[in-house]
Formats: C-alpha cells, structure tokens, sequence
C-alpha cells in the first residue's frame, strides 16, 4: 500500500478518534474518566433545547441622564471656586438641566465666560432668569449630548451584566440590546432563577459618605433633617439568632468617595466571627482619595453605603494609606459572593428593571430535542436508501462519509463550545444534504469519465479533479453566506449559522477527503478495475 494512502488514512482515523474522545462525556457521561471530562466538555444545549431563563431588562436612561447632572454639579462648584467666582448654589433642575445663582451681573458674566471655555459645550445656556434679588443662570444637555449618554449608558449596562453573567458561570449565555433601551438575556440551564435575577438586576452603587453625627435621630425619622443631609438605615444581622434590623442613621448627601474607583473585590473570612467579608481595594486615584479623606476625618464615622442601604459604619480609628477598605455586615458566603461579584464587574450605569422574566421548562426541552433527532434520522434514512439505490456501491462510501460527517460535525461544536440550538439541528440537517450533494457531483462526474472509456483509476481522478472547482464554490459562497449570519445575527439564527458554518467545514473534508481515501484504499488494495456506481 502505498505511503500517501497510509498517510491520509491515519489522518482519517486520527480525526474519527478525537470525534469519539470529544463526544464520550456527552453520550456516556457516567462511564467516562475524570481525565477526559476534564479535557472536554459535554455538548452545550441552548436555551430552546435544554430549558433555563429568559429575561428582558429595561434601562433607566433618564436616570443616567441625571447621574451624569449630578456629577457635573459637583465638578462645576470646585472649579467655580478654584477661580474665585463668586455664587450662592449650584443645583440641577429637571433632568437634564443645571442651575448656577449668582448675587450680581458681573459674576454671571464669569459664568458665561467659565462654562463656554471649561469643556462644557454640550451644556447649552438658557433664558438667564432674576429671583429674589439673585441671579440664575440655566443651562441644559444638548439633544445629541443627551441622546450619547443614554445610549452609552446602555452599551455600560450591557457590559456589566456580561461581566456579572461571566463571573456568576453561566455558559453560552445570550446578551444583546434590544431597541433603545432595553437588554435581552437568555441563560441556559441557570440552576438558582432568584438569585440570577437580584445577582443582575442589583445596581450597586457604592458610595461613601460621612455620619451626620449631632442629628437628632427621633426628630430624623419624623422627617426633620438639616440642610444637605438625608436619612438612610444601617443593616445588622443579630449573630446569634439571624434576625436582621434596620437602624436609622443620618448621613451627609455629599458622596466622599464612589465604587468606580474599586479596583478588585474578594471575600475573606474574619478570623473573629469565622464570618465571610468584603475586602475592597482601590485604584490609585481612589487609594490616594481614600487617604485623603480618613486623614482629615480621624474619630469620625464613614458610612458604607450600597444601593442606599449602609452596610457597615466604622469609625475611623487612624489614617488609612493602604488603598483598601472592607464591608462587612454579617453575610452569609452567598451574600458576599454576589456582593464581590457586582463589585468587580462594576456599579450599573442606570437602574434596570425586569420587563420580561420567562423560564423555559425542561419538558419543552426535551420535546425539541426528540423532534430534533427524529428529524435527523428520517432524513438520514432518505439520503441513505437513495445513495445506495441510485449508485450501488459507491453510494455505501457516500453513506460512510454521510455518517462520519455528523459525527465530525457534532465533535467540533463540542471542541469549540458552541451551543446546539434548535435552529442548529436545522442547520445540521442542511449540511447534510449539501454533503450528499458533493458526493453527487463526483459520482456524476466520474460516470461521464467511465462513458469515455477511461479505467476506473482514470475516471475517479478526474471526476474529482474536474468536480472540485465546483464543489469548491458552492460551498465556500454558502460559508461566506453563514459567517454573515454569525456576525449580524442574533439568537435563532446566530444558532443556525455555527451549525451551518461547522457543517460545511465537515462536509468538505468528508466529501473530498475522507471518500476519495476509501476509493484510493480499494483500489490499491483489492485492484479493482469496474466501479460499482
């Protein structure tokens, strides 16, 4: 047997074995080795096939649009006294809009100059407006700054809950905008739905800010607050008994420092409670920030305020320069788990609220699969009896090549991760005709070859030869066609496309590669000189 022959046949077998060895913890999950499960994963089903959860988020722009008002309010009272401009307030009105009251024309003419050359073009000046002897300069987002960050807030969003999707290990997961402002998700064969929801639908917003500490409480919680102060709750979980109490404490509306500057979030175990904690680490700037304030606040209380809930008070005993801090407020190791993850992945941009929750049960699952695979042996079945009827012989390689085809295609999804879909099973059985149709174009060319008179060696050389280009063609203009699929669609036919994709690369290989070496080993065998076809 000649070595090109021997060559081509090892790569045959080589490919049929990984196949096995990739499928093996998919179709005999309790009899396969610890060693191979860790090699290869099972074959990802999507979410029509093996069931799990399907959500539709909504965004708040609008309340991006005002986050972002907010921060500007700050940032324009620090620089307006960095050049020694004289006001009273800075406040925003409405959504998009920012008020600066000045006490004389002078001072609103150093406003006009101030926010025309401090990069602050996208805030357009309104009608200038006089009010109990002040002066009130307005201002407001443009329509296209508005339109930017509403749409920016939803790509942070998107972002995030793919960072928090990752983290939480839900595999083959779909996430992708819909509209202006809304996000879908699909999470396939989530085991925990309550927790998935609050894990992604948590806004976690951190935010540090002072105690209030010379605040009547009583009078607080009626509802009597000074000036630039609010009313939060401190969360304390009874150690003993587990009952969690909402204490009222008083604390300062100016956020010191924020949780963007958060730069790693781990749980640890305080050795004197053997309870899980947050630790926290910053970024420079926020390290250097964090320093700043303990430095200047020593014997003071600092608040650890998430999503307006205060997790922990501690009073700050000395100046801290290590750029860290922890959260501690009696979680369980779940709690803080989640805790850690929202933080690393980062506080949303805007509050999402769920407008479509539907979990997709396993009985559905379990219909579409048996449908799938019902659908796949009947027309394997089809292609099988008229390949063999129509060209004998030649048609049983045909079939071989058919069944080794499937089973490569089902290998390579597993190798590559991919999720079989219900549309992928479409896609599979697709491909299959197509490689039927390659088998069809060689045979029908070596038939005219044989009409010639040419040895069969001869004719199958150039049936292969001249059908090549041919093949070639129809299936490389179908793959560009897939790619595109893959690329621009979404959900259903992004499913379809990997199978489509992964299908073609199968039927090639098997079509002109894996037949023609069965040909070639026949002939050289067994020196056959007429083909059965």
């Amino acid at each position: 047997m000649s070595k090109s022959i021997k060559l081509r046949g090892g790569v045959v077998l080589f490919c049929l074995a990984l196949s096995l060895l990739a499928l093996m913890p998919t179709m005999f999950p309790d009899h396969t080795p610890n060693w191979l499960k860790k090699s290869f994963d099972p074959l990802h089903l999507g979410l029509d096939l093996q069931g799990g959860m399907h959500l539709v988020l909504g965004v708040e722009v609008d309340k991006a649009v005002e986050s972002r008002v907010d921060g500007i309010v700050d940032q324009v009272e620090t620089e307006l006294r960095g050049k020694d401009i004289i006001f009273k307030q800075v406040s925003r009105t409405g959504n998009d809009r920012l008020v600066i009251v000045v006490y004389d024309d002078e001072a609103a003419s150093q406003v006009d100059a101030f926010m025309g050359e401090g990069g602050y073009r996208d805030l357009e000046p309104l009608t200038l407006e006089t009010r109990g002897g002040y002066i009130e300069k307005h201002f407001r987002y443009s329509d296209g700054a508005v339109d930017s960050i509403k749409d920016n807030a939803v790509k942070q969003a998107l972002e995030t809950l793919r960072n928090r999707i990752d983290q939480f290990g839900v595999s083959e997961t779909v996430l992708q905008r819909q509209g202006s402002d809304r996000i879908l998700i699909q999470l396939p064969g989530v085991k925990d739905p309550k927790r998935a929801v609050a894990l992604l639908g948590k806004t976690a917003l951190l935010e540090f800010k002072m105690v209030a500490e010379n605040v009547d409480l009583q009078a607080a919680t009626k509802g009597v607050l000074p000036p630039g102060t609010r009313l939060l709750s401190e969360r304390q979980v009874d150690r003993r008994t587990g009952v969690v109490t909402q204490i009222p404490l008083v604390v300062y509306d100016k956020t010191v420092l924020t949780g963007d500057l958060v730069s790693d979030a781990q749980v640890r175990i305080d050795p004197r409670f053997n309870e899980p904690y947050v630790s926290i680490d910053f970024n420079a700037v926020g390290a250097k920030r964090f320093d700043q304030i303990t430095a200047s606040n020593v014997g003071k209380r600092m608040a650890i305020v998430l999503d307006d809930t205060i997790y922990s008070a501690p009073v700050i005993r000395e100046r801290i320069s290590g750029g860290s801090a922890q959260i501690s407020g009696s979680f369980d190791e779940q709690e803080a788990t989640d805790l850690a993850i929202v933080l690393r992945a980062g506080s949303l941009p805007a509050p999402v609220t769920i407008l479509e929750n539907r979990t997709v049960g396993p009985s559905l699952g379990l219909d579409s699969i048996h449908r799938g695979i019902w659908s796949v042996i009947i027309g394997s079945i089809a292609l099988v009896l008229v390949m063999g009827l129509y060209y004998n012989l030649a048609g049983l390689v045909a079939n071989l090549a058919l069944v080794l085809n499937l089973l490569f295609i089902m290998a390579m999804l597993t190798l590559f991760k991919a999720s079989l879909t219900l549309p992928g099973i479409g896609g599979i059985v697709l491909t299959m005709g197509m490689a039927v149709d390659a088998n069809v174009l060689i045979f029908e060319r070596i038939r005219e070859e044989l009409r010639l008179g040419k040895t069969a060696r001869n004719a199958l050389e150039a049936g292969y030869s001249k059908a090549l280009s041919t093949i070639l063609d129809a299936n490389i203009t179908t793959l560009i066609a897939a790619l595109v699929l893959f690329q621009f669609g979404t959900g259903p036919v992004k499913g379809f496309a990997v199978t489509l994709c992964v299908g073609i690369v199968a039927s090639l290989f098997t079509a002109i590669f894996v037949s023609r070496v069965i040909f070639d080993f026949f002939l050289e065998r067994y020196q056959v000189k007429r083909l059965s076809i």
